[in-house]
């Protein structure tokens, strides 16, 4: 294989790979909100979650109280517990952003459902999610749907 034809394929590679990896970051007042991202879920999956971290620079601090977005009817702020052995997700007031602190909503933690799906989260599709704090107020940001990973795929291997 010539040197330009591997050159040429890696570019194209990174090229078609771009819209997976690219996640934008948000800055909005003390907040910077980074790399929102959500799983592609099954054709027929009623439910799906969106990821990212929220980063609070400033002295005072905050709280997210709610998501919103038209990917889904409704939204709910999730946490992760264990009880035992078992794996409880439950939907919190909100979540608390101490003054110079970072909270990752991810798989398994802190998480923001999206119910009753319009339709399905395709791998390489974006949506708005709009977060509201409660001294902050409204930040809409895109969230990047991103390729289904492992045999359980979904949630963290969690069933709803």
């Amino acid at each position: 294989m010539s040197f330009g034809f591997r050159l040429a394929a890696l570019v194209l590679a990174i090229l078609l790979a771009a819209p997976l990896v690219q996640a934008r970051d948000y800055t909005h007042g003390s907040l910077k909100i980074g790399h929102p991202w959500a799983r592609e879920t099954p054709r027929m999956a009623r439910a799906g979650g969106a990821f990212l971290v929220i980063e609070n620079t400033g002295d005072a601090a905050d709280r997210l109280l709610k998501a919103s977005s038209p990917a889904a009817a409704r939204t709910e702020v999730h946490s992760v517990t264990m009880d035992g052995n078992v794996m409880r997700m439950r939907e919190v007031e909100a979540i608390d952003l101490a003054a110079k602190s970072k909270v990752e909503l991810k798989p398994g933690g802190y998480h923001i459902m999206l119910m009753e799906l319009k339709a399905p989260l395709k791998a390489g599709d974006k949506f708005p999610l709009t977060l509201t704090f409660e001294k902050a107020g409204d930040v809409t940001v895109e969230v990047a749907v991103e390729k289904m990973a492992g045999p359980s795929g979904g949630h963290g291997g969690m069933k709803h």
